[in-house]
């Protein structure tokens, strides 16, 4: 199963991508607000403008299995919405209503002059959202995969992503991490998790 930065692969199928419509899923009911938007049944609203938000890392045919599964290569970029990126920085964790959005990408390799490694395309494979929402969510966060027409379904909590950004996430079960421009800062400010440091150290040791 192949793994991304933030999410669970195993819940994500193929997005509709419309070149004209932007990113966002083809027929999605979408929110242009920082703050999560649902619907009256709980499913998440896409958040169309998210290329206009702060962009963290991005990571190429990444995976937490040894074996690789996909027979084309990936870029999966992560934003986040801009207030939270703010306290991030002044606190060295994510507030309440955070919104982290996972845009897979194909990639290409052989194209105009590049002969050479890899490079995004336009034809997005899928996306997916991390949300930190204290009131609604018993574990805080919640994951929700956009590949079809309309709001997203949250991933159920029994999955194992949960579980997996519990015991592994540098900060609030994040992926940390994987963001170059806040490791150090959460570390300078003291919230990196035990769990993290702890298995940072077991891995210095081998």
């Amino acid at each position: 199963m192949r793994a991304w930065v933030l999410l669970c692969l195993a819940f994500l199928v193929p997005a509709q991508y419309d070149s004209k419509a932007g990113s966002a899923p083809a027929g999605a009911d979408t929110s242009s607000t920082q703050t999560p938007a649902y619907t009256a049944d709980g499913r998440l609203k896409f958040p169309a403008n998210y290329r206009e938000w702060i962009y963290l890392t991005s990571g190429v045919d990444m995976s937490y299995s040894p074996n690789r599964m996909a027979d084309h290569s990936t870029f999966d970029n992560v934003f986040v919405n801009p207030d939270s990126y703010k306290a991030f920085l002044q606190t060295g964790a994510w507030p309440d209503k955070t919104m982290l959005v996972l845009e897979v990408r194909m990639a290409g390799s052989q194209a105009s002059i590049n002969k050479n490694g890899h490079f995004q395309t336009t034809e997005i494979m899928g996306h997916e959202v991390h949300v930190k929402d204290e009131s609604r969510f018993p574990g805080k966060w919640a994951f929700f995969p956009f590949g079809g027409d309309g709001p997203a379904r949250q991933v159920p909590r029994e999955a194992a992503c949960y579980s997996c950004h519990e015991q592994h996430g540098a900060v609030d079960t994040t992926f940390v991490q994987f963001y170059p421009t806040l490791i150090e800062l959460a570390k300078k400010k003291g919230t990196l998790s035990a769990n993290y440091q702890k298995e940072k150290a077991a891995n210095a040791k081998k």
